[in-house]
């Protein structure tokens, strides 16, 4: 089987190539092929990736090509993991907002919306080539930001894709850890959008710990999502990290406008990263790049291949179609929930009502995504206001307007239509 990476140049295609590697037994792959425009940063990640495969044993050949079309012909899954713009606009996505008081961050808010504004497009056009060059059987990975709107963008236009992020696995992870089990004997009841998650229960060999992780061990809970230990018992779910940019709005504002972005902090971890790489006597995944994010997108992303391509009908966590399954949100609306994995697929698992807390922001930032699509898809400024204003973390006229004219003027080099 043949595996393309679109975005193979990113310094945690490494973390993805161990996971291949000590995981083949679950999921076989002939060929990896890595794909990026910048052939500099390619050409040392593949030679990391060849001296990893061949490290741990891997049988199966890594190929590398800045020519899209030649990396996924043929390939049975494509994984995009790209990010138009590089850490700098990133770091525009998470500075830019603050001048109006509004958090920066990269895939949610004013700084998500660039994002996809500028994401999108790109996206689509592979999307087509992956159709054009693999046929229509391929699958497509997305695990580039922001997972629900790329996602939606894709499924949209008819493509077979589905969204993968690591926010559940990581959690799954941290619970086995913390009670002593393998992970696999932790399921968790995560429900909401790509990066708007609660987890309302925590299944160890089926029965649910949630209760006593609140009672006696809601540190690990209050750790991973940022979030006052009192406010999390009071909620009586896990949130998700993200939720902090709502539940503690301006305190998030106030300490980003005094600290660096994790943009600057990334591009200084990929420097160090690439300058590791470029070691020819280096053959496995560096204890740096736990730092640069992805935690688990190895495994989660080589689960979810290897159910797909060989129907093993298991559950995962996946960003899919809602289809009725939140019944207060469209049919079409993205949702990230536990689904069933198969040969034709994924599937919703059967989803307890949201209660009205949660279902509330679920629905004002699913509207706001559905007409994040429709901005990036067909442009206009109008388009780009009407997001902002629908988002509830900017949602005021005035703020929502001079944020369209900062966004647009910051990526008028990714936009066409705005230049």
């Amino acid at each position: 089987m043949k595996i393309a990476v679109v975005g193979g140049g990113s310094t945690y295609t490494p973390e993805l190539v161990d996971g291949l590697a000590r995981l083949r037994d679950v999921l076989s792959v002939d060929e990896l092929a890595l794909t990026d425009p910048a052939e500099d940063r390619l050409a040392l990640v593949a030679g990391m990736a060849e001296r990893i495969f061949a490290k741990q044993g891997h049988p199966g050949r890594v190929t590398r090509t800045t020519d899209l079309d030649a990396a996924v012909d043929g390939a049975s899954v494509v994984l995009l993991q790209l990010r138009v713009g590089g850490q700098a606009a990133r770091n525009v996505d998470e500075t830019l907002p603050l001048q109006c008081g509004c958090v920066g961050q990269e895939t949610t808010g004013a700084g998500g919306l660039a994002k996809a504004l500028r994401t999108v497009p790109v996206v689509l056009d592979i999307a087509e080539r992956v159709r054009r060059g693999a046929g229509d059987k391929a699958w497509i990975v997305d695990f580039t930001n922001p997972v629900g709107i790329v996602t939606r963008a894709l499924l949209d236009a008819g493509h077979r894709a589905v969204g993968l992020c690591n926010v559940a696995i990581g959690n799954q992870r941290a619970v086995a850890a913390h009670v002593g089990v393998e992970p696999g004997r932790v399921a968790l009841d995560h429900v909401g959008l790509n990066h708007l998650t609660w987890t309302r229960r925590v299944l160890v060999d089926g029965k649910d710990v949630l209760p006593a992780l609140l009672e006696e061990g809601a540190e690990l809970l209050a750790g991973r999502s940022g979030l006052p230990l009192d406010l999390v018992r009071r909620l009586g779910v896990w949130p998700s990290y993200y939720l902090r940019y709502f539940y503690e709005h301006d305190a998030v504002v106030e300490e980003q406008r005094r600290s660096p972005s994790r943009a600057e902090e990334v591009a200084a971890i990929e420097r160090a990263l690439l300058d590791i790489y470029a070691d020819p006597t280096v053959d496995e995944k560096p204890a740096l790049l736990e730092q640069r994010g992805g935690a688990y997108y190895s495994e989660a992303a080589v689960d979810l291949v290897a159910s797909l391509v060989a129907d093993r009908g298991d559950v995962q966590v996946v960003n899919l179609r809602n289809r009725g399954s939140l019944p207060f949100l469209a049919d079409e609306a993205v949702i990230e929930v536990p689904a069933r994995v198969g040969g034709d697929g994924v599937t919703v698992e059967p989803l307890e009502p949201l209660e009205p807390l949660f279902a509330g922001l679920v629905a004002h930032v699913s509207a706001y995504e559905e007409l994040a699509v429709d901005a990036a898809i067909h442009g206009g400024r109008e388009r780009v206001f009407r997001a902002l204003l629908a988002h509830p973390l900017v949602g005021q006229h005035e703020t929502a307007d001079r944020l369209t004219d900062l966004l647009l003027a910051a990526n008028r080099e990714h936009l066409p239509w705005a230049r």
